[in-house]
């Protein structure tokens, strides 16, 4: 198959500049409204990486997204949203960016193009057999991305990936890529805007269905979610007085006792 990044093709739009605001709205609009199709294309792909990294974790392994740039920050955000969603560990789903964490705010000049730092990266968290590694790049050509994901295969960890581009050398590299082909953007060669809205749409499928096969979620409720606000905490009562017969505020003793939904409800039903 021959590469062709379709991510930096030429914008199908002209004259950006000329476009009054709502015309500039309605063709960004326009070119969204493709994204959720290109991601739907990718289902099978998507499904059999979550399958494996299921699996793996029920092992005890652990999920690591590794990035650069826009890519890296949308690993980063994934990442930081489990523990409190799903009320896992911070070291159950990780998000390593090139550059560190200084990169997440500030751009950290050739980061994305050292191909040996990711596995040092890597390293710190004493990476083994039984975690699986991510990589994100909307080019599919990141040596920072392609090099972890190389030396992980060298050394029997999975390897996923999801990129913009077909056939893209990091596509090749990965165990399992996910290829979410998007075409070219609105302004020419900006992959924060299609592509980064489709590597979001599948980190969001990734982690929430992974963490659903983990048992994470019942019903359709974060029962072990952290509750770490006045929202959340009116959220977990109101969830506690939908499972068992209790007052609000007899659900909000409940909860403050044992810390999560999932605990107060067992707590009740184990004394009845």
């Amino acid at each position: 198959m021959t590469f062709t990044k379709t991510t930096e093709q030429s914008s199908k739009y002209e004259h950006l500049e000329k476009m009054s605001v709502h015309e500039l709205l309605s063709n960004i609009n326009q070119e969204d409204k493709t994204v959720p199709h290109a991601v739907e294309k990718a289902l099978p792909q998507i499904e059999t990486l979550v399958t494996q990294i299921v699996t793996n974790m029920k092992l005890g392994g652990r999920l690591f997204y590794i990035g650069a740039g826009t890519s890296g920050r949308l690993g980063v955000v994934d990442a930081s949203e489990c523990p409190p969603t799903f009320g896992v560990s911070f070291d159950t789903v990780i998000g390593i960016i090139a550059g560190g964490d200084l990169a997440i705010r500030k751009a950290v000049e050739n980061a994305e193009d050292n191909a040996t730092q990711a596995w040092i990266d890597l390293q710190e968290h004493n990476i083994n057999e039984n975690d699986v590694v991510i990589g994100i790049a909307a080019s599919g050509t990141t040596p920072y991305v392609i090099g972890g994901l190389q030396t992980c295969n060298e050394n029997n960890i999975i390897t996923g990936s999801i990129s913009c581009n077909a056939g893209s050398p990091l596509s090749q590299t990965a165990q399992f890529p996910i290829d979410v082909v998007v075409g070219p953007e609105f302004v020419t060669g900006s992959s924060r805007m299609k592509a980064g809205t489709a590597q979001k749409l599948v980190l969001n499928m990734i982690s929430t269905a992974t963490m659903i096969q983990l048992g994470k979620v019942k019903g359709n409720k974060m029962v072990d979610m952290q509750l770490s606000n006045s929202k959340l905490v009116d959220r977990g009562v109101k969830m506690i007085m939908g499972e068992i017969p209790v007052s609000y505020e007899a659900a909000a003793v409940l909860l403050e006792q044992n810390g999560s939904v999932r605990k107060a409800v067992d707590s009740f039903n184990s004394k009845q």
